[in-house]
């Protein structure tokens, strides 16, 4: 696997991004000002932070950098794409994701550690995980309030493309597990096409054992799963 990570100005993820793709591939950072991605990049991440100090939105500066034009051409080509934080917030922005990502509902930001459960094992982002499983994952973000109108709601549900929702450590989903106000509690959610995925939650800052847990790390083992896959066939 060969990943490449986008570093903004305002970036304060991205390393953890490189370790934990490091960890299961190979990993180099992509600049914001470049203006073409290495023919040999497999999946970009877009990680956490605040891109452009977040002026306007979050994220809405980031859209219109020069290499993240070539991101949008990359996903429509079908290369994987995963957005993290303020990376999910970008994806947003930049139409790759629909949807919109708001004040947090208490108007606070919040950072600690939250339960995820898999609502879809069957992606790219998530093959290496049991449907149902629940994750214990931080978040540490302002603007993680998922929004969306009612339509198109109904269709990431229908269509299965809510990857993970918040939810209680036995896995019940509850607004009291809800951290930020998301509509049907969303932490992630993934494209039509099923080759980009954003969420809120930092799967990279538990990605290793030594940091007590290491729940994260299936994501990037999934990623890793899948383009191994993509190689074979």
């Amino acid at each position: 696997m060969n990943c490449g990570i986008v570093v903004f100005p305002g970036s304060n993820c991205d390393h953890d991004a490189y370790t934990a793709a490091s960890s299961i591939g190979n990993a180099r950072y992509l600049f914001h000002k470049e203006t073409s991605i290495p023919s040999d990049i497999d999946c970009i991440i877009l990680p956490g932070g605040f891109s452009y100090g977040d002026y306007l939105r979050c994220g809405a500066i980031a859209r219109f950098s020069p290499l993240m034009k070539e991101v949008v051409t990359f996903a429509h080509k079908g290369g994987l794409v995963i957005g993290i934080c303020n990376g999910f917030q970008i994806l947003t922005e930049a139409g790759l994701l629909p949807g919109a990502l708001l004040r947090n509902s208490s108007l606070s930001f919040i950072c600690k550690d939250v339960y995820l459960k898999t609502e879809n094992n069957a992606t790219s982002f998530t093959r290496t995980l049991q449907s149902g499983q629940i994750l214990k994952i931080p978040i540490a973000h302002g603007d993680g309030n998922y929004f969306a109108e009612n339509e198109t709601v109904k269709r990431l549900e229908g269509e299965g493309r809510v990857v993970f929702r918040y939810c209680e450590q036995n896995g019940n989903v509850t607004k009291n597990a809800n951290p930020n106000g998301s509509i049907n509690n969303i932490a992630g959610i993934i494209s039509e096409a099923g080759n980009v995925l954003g969420m809120m939650p930092h799967p990279e800052r538990y990605a290793d054992s030594a940091l007590g847990c290491n729940d994260g790390i299936a994501v990037f083992t999934s990623i890793a799963e899948t383009l191994a896959m993509k190689k074979v066939g």
